[in-house]
């Protein structure tokens, strides 16, 4: 009987059990950060005028073959966009109402299946590395901080309305994922990783740049106190569509604080920058240009980043 089947019949019982209590565990990822974690890879959109004649949009990059070999799994015979089966995620955008269901295209901040973000490449990653089912909470808003609007606490001042936002958002996605999804009734809900891709806004905050780094460090030592979680694993993205080398360094020199000794990694993202005219949206820099490539190659190294963080022998087969 194959895995699909035996979930149907058992719910979340084929998985691996550990735990004080015997249950199967549900492995679950914190997504943060601003727009580009929101998603702003376009699908299928091509008007000449508003989207480039559909230049860079995901249907069109898998038509390359050496894409297609990397990402082709993403789309099934029938044309149709796959559906993982074990792995899920839980997004509440700014707009609009819950989405939530199994993994595919449509898990960003515009109504409809039109557009995609990191959480696509990144949990595809993560659900063929881990035997347990794999949760992404996916919590972003467009245009924020880290200096104001994320700010954690030990940061000290006002505390950000978006760091207690998150929060609120990852409480309600543990206690609701039971009865979203039927299939995970039962499993024992384990944060076994955050994964960080923000900083655009951080450059035009006042004091932002020079704050970030040790603004970064706060984030992650105040969401492992409050989350129970002293060991938390964290990936950060690079803002690499950037191009400042200031803001590159404090992103990275967070994850290299001695505390964080085998429990951080940076993920550099700059090579993944496509031209704007090759690009879906050809004026929008601070997006990525809506280019489909590259956000399924931003996902696709966040969720390598995070399986050779936490499994060291898959770091060594990749050398």
């Amino acid at each position: 009987m194959n895995l699909i089947a035996l979930t149907l019949l058992f719910g979340c019982s084929p998985f691996r059990q550990v735990g004080d209590h015997d249950k199967p565990v549900l492995k679950v990822f914190l997504l943060a950060g601003q727009s580009n974690m929101e998603g702003q890879g376009v699908v299928d959109l091509d008007h000449a005028e508003h989207y480039n004649g559909g230049r860079g949009i995901l249907t069109r990059v898998l038509e390359d073959p050496d894409i297609a070999r990397e990402f082709g799994h993403l789309r099934g015979d029938d044309g149709n966009w796959t559906k993982r089966d074990d792995v899920f995620v839980w997004y509440q955008p700014a707009r609009g109402p819950l989405k939530a269901g199994p993994l595919s295209i449509g898990y960003a901040g515009y109504e409809g299946l039109h557009h995609f973000g990191p959480e696509l490449a990144l949990g595809w990653e993560l659900g063929e590395h881990f035997d347990e089912p794999v949760l992404l909470i996916k919590t972003a808003w467009g245009g924020k901080s880290l200096m104001n609007d994320f700010r954690p606490p030990s940061s000290g001042g006002e505390v950000g309305p978006y760091y207690h936002q998150m929060l609120t958002e990852y409480a309600a996605a543990i206690a609701g994922f039971g009865e979203r999804f039927p299939e995970l009734a039962g499993c024992e809900a384990q944060l076994s990783g955050f994964i960080w891709f923000q900083g655009w806004n951080d450059m035009f905050t006042e004091g932002g740049l020079k704050a970030y780094s040790e603004n970064l460090v706060n984030l992650v030592g105040d969401l492992s106190e409050h989350l129970s979680e002293p060991q938390l694993p964290f990936i950060v993205g690079q803002t690499g569509n950037a191009d400042n080398e200031e803001l590159w360094a404090a992103q990275e020199e967070a994850t290299l604080w001695p505390a964080f000794l085998g429990r951080a990694g940076y993920v550099p993202t700059r090579l993944f920058l496509r031209k704007p005219e090759d690009s879906p949206n050809s004026g929008h820099g601070h997006h990525w240009f809506g280019n489909a490539e590259s956000y399924l190659l931003i996902g696709q190294a966040l969720g390598q980043g995070m399986v050779e963080l936490t499994d060291p022998s898959e770091s060594a087969s990749r050398d």
